[in-house]
């Protein structure tokens, strides 16, 4: 059979620079499973094409036409273009099947659509559906977790056509996608991986890809995909010390500040981690993954405050992440600590997300049954700078006033001067210049909205739940985004099935 494999990392570029940011960064976001895919498909005996779309040219042409089957991975922001690119696959006649978070999360939406939807995957599942083993019309998942991936060397076609300049050589963005572990020990109720149970991957399959990283592609950057990377620390640092020194790849990963406790930072920096995003989320809750008992307020920030600085003198690039609106109680608390936290550490880069519903967490169960999830909000706007429920204890204008008031105060000239100044690794200065101009643009994102909210009825009828009839504002942009590709999707199709995300 001829079989592609297309993952699916952004929606048409709006614009040069955004071109630009899609060429050099989001071209490295290629996802580990549909890699594997695209393997056991070959293995399997089949013509396999593998491709990513990062937001450059024609999605399709990154496969040949005359497929028999299409897999495609996607995340829930480019759903739309998911589902545009299906009517065309299936109108060819071509067997759509579709994975990845948005599957995951919202599997009946996807079965409008797409053939086939898959949940959990493995080799043995890949090779049922290409013997026809399931009717058009089916959510399937293995029988079985995941039990480990294709190597390093397995993949090395595709780690070729989705990292390497013009497909042949690395370059300085040139990231290669490991996964050392799948789901996570927490149970935040936002996470679509806390249904997921913590699972630790072949430790020596792990060894054997960092060797090989190390030996072919000496001074490339690994990524780790876990949702959180070492949860059992010492037995992953010791296989990354396996690695003589001198010769380990950089690499950079997503974990808890509570992993990173007593000298582990220290290990941290001999093993070559270059970049670490740990996550805050809130100063009123998920004390356990910041490592700080039952501190709250004032003394969680104290605590993280003095965590961060500590790994500063370990690890050259910082990131934390916080979702604005997990404390509703305490809002305009919230607001205040995070900017004093951003005041106290310029060093460390910090991502705000809005909190967004997903199909499958306990956040959505929550807004569904309070009555504020917008249902009639397409799913492709569920990324900021877009609400996706009515904020509770709020009106939406003034959450947004809040997301106004942090962006506003951590990408101010002041604050990155001081970044600047207490960053000394010219790469780490220059992606602070970069972001900060990337959230420029969405907090005037934030401010049209929150202007619009002032002035629209519709619109604020809609974000108060008082109305489920999707605003034109949301039509034009769901029409820009998609571009050519906005007639293959009705006013119909873009009305969603929200449902949990358990059904595979």
């Amino acid at each position: 059979m001829r079989v592609g494999v297309l993952d699916l990392l952004a929606t048409p570029a709006r614009g040069w620079s955004e071109a630009l940011y899609h060429l050099v960064m989001t071209k490295q976001y290629a996802s580990v499973t549909p890699q594997a895919v695209a393997v056991w498909c070959r293995q399997l005996g089949h013509a396999t094409y593998y491709g990513t779309y990062y937001g450059l040219g024609d999605p399709r042409r990154r496969l040949p036409r005359d497929l028999d089957v299409v897999f495609v991975s996607t995340y829930t922001q480019a759903s739309a273009l998911a589902y545009a690119l299906a009517k065309l696959y299936r109108r060819d006649g071509v067997t759509t099947v579709v994975g990845g978070p948005h599957a995951t999360a919202f599997p009946a939406d996807c079965l409008r659509f797409f053939d086939l939807v898959v949940g959990e995957c493995s080799k043995a599942l890949v090779a049922d559906i290409l013997r026809g083993a399931f009717p058009p019309g089916t959510a399937v998942s293995s029988a079985t977790p995941l039990e480990a991936i294709p190597t390093v060397e397995e993949r090395m076609p595709e780690i070729r056509a989705s990292a390497f300049a013009w497909g042949r050589h690395p370059f300085t963005a040139t990231t290669i996608p490991l996964l050392a572990s799948t789901g996570c020990p927490y149970t935040c109720d936002f996470c679509v991986d806390a249904a997921r149970p913590y699972r630790q991957l072949p430790l020596d399959r792990l060894a054997a890809d960092l060797a090989y990283v190390a030996r072919r592609l000496p001074g490339v950057m690994v990524a780790f995909h876990d949702p959180n990377f070492a949860v059992k620390f010492d037995s992953v640092l010791d296989v990354l010390e396996s690695v003589p020194a001198g010769t380990r790849s950089p690499y950079i990963v997503e974990t808890s500040l509570s992993i990173l406790g007593g000298g582990r930072a220290r290990r941290l920096r001999t093993t070559n981690c270059v970049s670490l995003a740990p996550g805050v989320e809130s100063w009123f809750g998920y004390g356990s993954k910041a490592g700080v008992g039952r501190l709250t307020g004032s003394a969680k920030v104290e605590a993280v405050v003095e965590r961060f600085t500590a790994l500063s003198r370990e690890v050259p690039y910082l990131q934390a992440n916080f979702l604005l609106g997990l404390d509703l109680a305490d809002a305009d608390d919230e607001v205040a600590l995070t900017k004093a936290f951003m005041t106290r550490t310029p060093f460390v880069w910090p991502v705000v997300n809005i909190p967004h519903p997903f199909g499958g967490t306990a956040l959505f169960d929550r807004c569904r049954a309070e009555g504020r999830l917008l249902e009639g909000l397409p799913f492709s706007f569920y990324y900021s700078p877009y609400l996706a429920t009515v904020p509770a204890g709020c009106a939406p204008e003034t959450y947004y006033a809040r997301l106004i008031d942090l962006f506003a105060h951590f990408t101010s000239a002041s604050m990155l001067a001081r970044r600047l100044a207490t960053t000394a690794s010219p790469f780490a200065r220059m992606l602070h210049v970069v972001r900060t101009a990337v959230k420029r643009r969405r907090l005037r994102a934030f401010r049209r909205i929150h202007g619009l909210l002032g002035s629209d009825r519709q619109l604020r009828r809609f974000h108060e739940a008082a109305a489920t009839e999707l605003p034109e504002l949301y039509h034009r942009e769901y029409e820009r985004v998609l571009g050519s590709f906005a007639p293959l999707m009705s006013r119909r199709d873009r009305v969603p099935v929200p449902e949990r995300g358990v059904a595979v």
